[in-house]
């Protein structure tokens, strides 16, 4: 049931016409009285109107509804999109009969084609009159733009339910990425506990992914606490505080490995560790210079493991690194070892190179990239690049 696992929630997902598909596109999600509200945003400079009007609304940690449109991003529409964010809030906390900073908007879908207001605000009713608390499947599918399936994970901790769905499958890089992520839980967490629960446990992992390197101007994750549960609140003394957290950060997990799994064409799932760096930036550094090459990502869609231009990709990433420490591997095949690729590995029918093509048959291919002895590693969730993606982006708008 998605974002209504989590009691005191309900959701809808109907059709308004934005999509020429005639699929649903308009998704609303409502908690109780007393719901709490945090996010993460797009670190993109070129900021979509509803995402500037949601840090607004947020500031005060007390939202109640989310509402979501897909098939317009309403990004690069100037004012006239800042006041369609606006009405379009205030739309909706009128029929639900709440405060306009109640109401959190998000959108999704093309940069710069403006929304159909009229057919918005004529929307809201239907949308307000389907809430249901077994609604949050229909929330999921309302949000999706060119994903394929949808992305819903639950999680009990304790006595507390949480539930999330996320969308997006390119324009996806970290740094939060046409990305939008909604996550629920029916513990009673302050605003500013809850905000520190977003930052520890949401921004590493919906960071920690890439299908393109493109930041989106869109990118949204919010989490909402409606205290449905009961008890005492959850605070980071509490004995109740480490299950939730610990919840939060395995659903968001999983609905990474969702979104990474639906990119845009994507065949294989690259999973690049780094270890050994001097510190979590640089391994970071790395490890998303090489999931975002297009070398790499290509030499993944062909099962051709070239361990050459893995190197080239470990140097370039801007970090202080010994080329004679690097070693790489596909799998459990090491085709690199103190920067130099043996010999051996270019050798008619080498058992070196079969070995690793053999790894990169899997759906999901692990490479594993050592730059030294420093205490620090990072994970960056990949994929490739294939002729569908060239395709699905090259119509995107046509």
């Amino acid at each position: 049931m998605s974002v209504t696992f989590a009691r005191g929630f309900t959701a809808s997902g109907v059709t308004a016409g934005f999509k020429a598909s005639g699929l649903p596109d308009l998704g609303l999600l409502l908690g109780e009285l007393g719901t709490t509200a945090a996010g993460l945003f797009t670190t993109n400079r070129v900021e979509a109107a509803p995402v500037a009007l949601a840090r607004h609304h947020l500031a005060s940690g007390s939202a109640r509804a989310v509402l979501v449109n897909s098939g317009q991003a309403n990004a690069a529409t100037g004012e006239r999109g800042s006041e369609d964010a606006f009405v379009a809030t205030a739309g909706a906390a009128a029929v639900l009969g709440v405060r306009v900073t109640d109401v959190v908007p998000c959108s999704t879908g093309v940069i710069g084609e403006p929304i159909n207001m009229d057919a918005l605000i004529a929307a809201l009713p239907t949308a307000v009159a389907a809430l249901d608390d077994g609604g949050g499947e229909a929330f999921a599918h309302a949000i999706l733009t060119t994903d394929t399936v949808d992305k819903q994970a639950t999680r009990v901790a304790g006595d507390h339910r949480l539930g999330g769905c996320a969308k997006g499958v390119g324009m996806i890089a970290p740094n939060l990425a046409t990305m939008l992520a909604f996550i629920t839980t029916d513990a009673a967490v302050a605003p500013g506990d809850l905000q520190r629960l977003a930052d520890e446990q949401l921004t590493p992992r919906f960071n920690a992914f890439t299908v393109d390197g493109c930041t989106s101007t869109n990118d949204t994750v919010l989490l909402l606490a409606s205290g449905a549960a009961g008890g005492e609140p959850v605070t980071p003394d509490s004995r109740t505080w480490g299950a939730l957290a610990g919840a939060l950060g395995d659903l968001a997990d999983d609905l990474v490995a969702q979104l990474i799994a639906d990119g845009e064409g994507v065949t294989h799932v690259l999973v690049v560790d780094v270890r050994g760096a001097a510190d979590e930036g640089d391994a970071r550094a790395i490890a998303r210079t090489v999931a975002d090459s297009p070398l790499v990502k290509t030499a993944v869609f062909g099962g051709d493991p070239n361990p050459g231009r893995v190197l080239q990709a470990a140097g370039a990433a801007g970090v202080a690194i010994d080329p004679a420490r690097i070693d790489v591997a596909f799998g459990d095949v090491t085709v690199a070892s103190g920067g130099v690729i043996p010999p051996a590995y270019f050798e008619p029918a080498s058992t070196l190179a079969e070995g690793a093509r053999t790894q990169m048959k899997d759906p999901e291919i692990l490479l594993t990239v050592r730059v030294g002895d420093g205490p620090a590693n990072a994970r960056i969730f990949g994929c490739d690049l294939s002729y569908d993606y060239v395709r699905i982006n090259g119509e995107y708008t046509t």
